[in-house]
């Protein structure tokens, strides 16, 4: 690409860091979890939330289980302070959920937002100046100095107004856009903020290191982290936390290399909203965690139900390949993939053995999903392991190997040919409407039978092209004679190739399913019959595969 000259690294890599979190295999336990949604994600959207859609919002964070939810900016709007007073005066938070509000460093701005958490329980107050050297020398036009003494400044404010509040108030400072900052500096700036607000065991500081642009790969970022972690004042008393924004496409590497680094603490959203590319995704972040086994102290049990609110209110429409939560993520359309999970899923029948289905990195039912909805998908490159499947699993038909690949490439073939996707009902109609009981141009009326010796009479009433025809025919069994009759009647020969049956709902008095191959040549031809008599039903199986084998001559 042209111009590529232009472009440089805009970030700082620590020095001294030994990188010990790099030998860690995994994250043993969930961080603090603070969604963003209602501010950070809210400032995102064309269409900002109203009121009563952050409050039914608010509602849902809260039943996933946020112990922590950043509901607002108060002082940048009426719409913000009115819903932080809503939810505080209507006594809508939950006693064991900490709201938190987001402030810059000046003063009409502090002050309205400890006016707008008054009377709140507990209030995370989240004060913030940039530091990176772009903002300094392009925005703000500011010595280091000078913007030490802004982050000072807001501290010391925030500590009167925190001695006249009447709620228990903890303080979080972030060094907006910490990415683009010299580490030393964000130390330096981060220090003089604890310093001023003397955390001990009881009152914790929370000091957010943000992704606010993505300018690295992950794991400088989780340098940066393990040297802010390893050199921060009164570290004991001091939660670290993440924000990562997704400009790189590396939020949630981010955030897992951050964690193993030395964070405390994660902001985030649901499905990932934020500005530009949006924030680190919480749901995959969590699920990522799940799939290791380790209880996220999160519940995406029903990531359908949260799927349908999080897209009425915010308008945005949740990608279909979203990790976990998209439409698609656990659809196979690949026939080796669908071959796969068809065995994998068999193999765990009646077992509580670890979840280790192939391409399925967790249980689909575990966050709502559904195995037939969701899982196989029927399209011009599917298989017959997953056409068997959808056939066995919805419809209870187990057809014979043969069969099912035979039927997989019918299927296929009419999906190529309307260039769409085939619903599972739609698979089942073709199956009835080609296979099961084929009765034209032959038919079997009726069929009577006597027992011989080493063998099997049979008395039957056969009609071909609209024309009845009866006749008397010797086998090794029922369906052998019935075959030899039907031989005589339309003058071709083919072999019977292979027969099995079985009940279709796991009960005697359920209707019986048979199978009929038969070859003409090389070629084979299935049919299936259906019927509450074993015997009829493997008569229309053999009926349907010679009606099928007719139709081709």
């Amino acid at each position: 690409m042209k111009n590529y000259q232009k472009y440089s690294k805009q970030y700082f890599a620590p020095s001294g860091v030994t990188m010990d979190w790099a030998k860690k295999e995994a994250i043993d336990k969930p961080p603090i979890w603070c969604s963003v949604d209602l501010r950070d994600g809210n400032q995102a959207l064309i269409i900002p939330m109203s009121l009563e859609e952050k409050l039914e919002f608010f509602k849902l964070l809260c039943k996933v289980g946020f112990k922590e939810i950043e509901i607002g900016f108060p002082a940048a709007s009426e719409t913000e302070y009115e819903f932080c007073r809503t939810l505080i005066e209507k006594n809508l938070i939950p006693d064991d959920v900490t709201i938190q509000v987001l402030t810059q460093s000046r003063e009409h701005i502090i002050a309205k937002t400890f006016e707008a958490i008054d009377g709140a329980k507990h209030a995370v107050v989240h004060l913030y100046n940039s530091t990176s050297v772009a903002q300094r020398e392009q925005v703000f036009k500011k010595s280091k100095e000078e913007i030490v003494e802004i982050a000072k400044f807001g501290a010391n404010l925030c500590n009167e107004y925190k001695a006249k509040a009447k709620g228990k108030v903890t303080f979080e400072y972030s060094p907006e856009s910490f990415t683009g900052t010299e580490p030393e500096f964000a130390l330096e700036i981060c220090n003089e903020v604890i310093n001023i607000w003397k955390p001990d065991s009881d009152n914790k500081v929370i000091i957010n290191l943000p992704v606010t642009v993505s300018h690295s790969m992950p794991h400088v970022y989780a340098n940066q982290v393990e040297y802010m972690s390893k050199n921060l004042n009164c570290r004991e008393n001091v939660i670290i936390s993440l924000h990562p924004h997704n400009d790189r496409g590396c939020a949630v590497a981010d955030s897992e290399l951050g964690l193993l680094a030395g964070g405390d603490r994660i902001e985030g959203t649901l499905f990932g909203n934020g500005e530009r590319t949006g924030n680190v995704d919480i749901i995959t972040l969590a699920l990522n965690m799940y799939s290791q086994g380790i209880d996220p102290a999160l519940d995406f049990s029903n990531l359908p139900a949260i799927t349908e609110v999080y897209e009425k209110v915010t308008r945005m429409h949740v990608y279909e390949r979203q990790p976990y939560s998209g439409q698609l993520v656990f659809a196979a359309f690949s026939g080796s993939h669908q071959d796969a999970i068809a065995k994998g899923m068999k193999y765990r029948e009646g077992t509580d053995k670890i979840w280790n289905v192939p391409y399925l990195p967790i249980d689909p039912t575990d966050v709502g999903r559904v195995y037939e909805a969701d899982v196989i998908r029927i399209n011009s490159q599917s298989g017959k392991g997953g056409i068997g499947y959808i056939l066995e699993t919805q419809y209870k038909h187990v057809l014979p190997p043969k069969m099912r690949e035979a039927f997989g490439y019918h299927v296929k073939s009419i999906s190529d040919h309307e260039h769409r996707e085939l619903m599972p009902s739609e698979v089942y109609d073709i199956f009835v409407r080609d296979f099961v009981n084929v009765n034209a141009p032959v038919d079997v009326e009726k069929a009577i039978y006597k027992d011989l010796d080493g063998g099997i009479l049979a008395e039957c009433t056969i009609k071909y092209n609209g024309v009845s025809y009866v006749r008397v025919s010797e086998g090794n069994g029922r369906l052998d004679a019935v075959s030899n009759a039907i031989k005589d009647v339309i003058g071709i020969d083919y072999i019977f190739d292979s027969y099995t049956e079985h009940d279709l709902e796991g009960k005697s008095s359920s209707k019986a399913a048979s199978y009929v191959s038969i070859k003409h040549g090389a070629k084979p031809f299935y049919g299936v019959g259906i019927d509450s008599d074993i015997i009829v039903s493997s008569v229309k199986a053999l009926v349907s595969a010679i009606n099928i084998m007719l139709s081709k001559m």
